[in-house]
């Protein structure tokens, strides 16, 4: 028999109801936001404050849902109106114009051109049915389809640099906490394993001259590596290994660290990756672990969508908890050492294990 409930034994039903349609529709407040990084108005009102007519002559928007659009951003807390002219919020001026240093448009724009429209397939992924761009995922995840996925990634240079702003709008934030949590005056040099182009690693030699660093990634990150070290004067500090963490040696080094990988690998794969870590670790050395890492109560919805992003983007991806990461480093012969949650944009834990000398 079906168990009914209806909305009089609820005590307060129409918040309730508000509650389901504000979550039914929070991709609107998505998409606005989205479309104003895509369209480059934030960059525009960083100019100078300008009116409606303004606005939708410079980007090319028609007036009548571009009124709507501009004062759905005001009500969102992200632009200012003032006398018929809009301005950017404080907000909206330190995260969303681009070049400041906290700019998180680089992610935003890639969520509106790829995890959008990918997530629009949740339900078949949920069934394991074919996507309308893409074949079914397999039983626990086929490691050869996601690297030939991150390979096809990288293919084209433009696609590279929105996915360098993507990664740097979150691992900017992690950075400053790997600078805490670790303690650095044990060690001398470390390696960056899927480093992108060197965000974390500047941000560690800036914050510990001792330290001298290492980036592995894919071939074609270099170029971007390269100028991003330039303009942060860090080139000296911090190298690049280019190659395939799967196939190519990793350099050996103090520390090395895994931020936002082993969650686009199925479990065989991250420990695979971990074994070959554990080799380029010197004897007393360490290897530090960040992810979005679930809690063995499995209760934290931040990173549990984000578990179900990975599921999505990547065949077999997924977060998982500290005590299976544990396991992970435990089995390529690491001994645990501590975890912690951290600040950071998708509420990172860091797990630290050491090499016996």
């Amino acid at each position: 028999m079906t168990t009914v409930t209806t909305p009089t034994q609820i005590a307060d039903p129409a918040s309730a109801a508000r509650t389901l349609l504000r979550l039914n529709t929070a991709y609107f407040q998505s998409k606005v936001l989205q479309s104003a990084v895509e369209l480059g108005l934030f960059a525009l009102l960083a100019e100078e404050p300008a009116t409606a007519e303004t606005v939708f002559g410079r980007l090319g928007v028609r007036a009548r849902p571009g009124a709507d659009f501009l004062d759905a951003l005001v009500g969102l807390g992200l632009l200012e109106r003032k006398d018929g002219r809009y301005s950017n919020k404080p907000e909206a001026a330190a995260f969303l114009v681009p070049d400041a240093p906290g700019y998180l448009g680089g992610s935003i724009a890639q969520h509106a051109r790829r995890h959008y429209r990918s997530w629009a397939s949740l339900t078949d992924v949920l069934r394991n049915e074919p996507a309308a761009d893409s074949p079914p995922a397999t039983a626990g995840g086929d490691p050869a389809k996601v690297q030939l996925d991150f390979h096809k990634d990288f293919e084209n240079l433009d696609n590279v640099r929105r996915l360098m702003g993507h990664m740097d709008a979150f691992n900017t934030f992690v950075a400053h906490e790997l600078g805490r949590c670790v303690d650095w005056s044990r060690h001398r040099t470390f390696l960056d394993v899927g480093g992108a182009r060197g965000n974390v690693a500047a941000h560690l030699v800036r914050t510990h001259g001792h330290l001298r660093g290492g980036v592995f990634d894919l071939p074609a990150v270099r170029p971007l590596f390269d100028e991003h070290m330039a303009a942060l004067g860090t080139a000296s500090q911090v190298g690049f290994t280019a190659g395939d963490f799967f196939d190519d040696p990793l350099p050996e080094s103090d520390v090395v660290i895994l931020g936002h990988v082993l969650h686009d690998w199925p479990p065989a794969a991250r420990e695979r990756l971990l074994e070959r870590v554990f080799a380029a670790v010197r004897p007393g050395g360490s290897v530090v672990v960040y992810d979005a890492m679930l809690t063995d109560e499995r209760d934290d919805a931040v990173a549990l969508l984000q578990s179900l992003n990975c599921s999505i983007m990547r065949d077999g991806g997924s977060e998982y908890t500290v005590a299976e990461c544990r396991g992970y480093v435990e089995r390529a012969g690491f001994r645990f050492e501590s975890a912690e949650r951290v600040e950071s944009l998708t509420g990172d834990r860091v797990l630290i294990a050491s090499k016996p000398s």
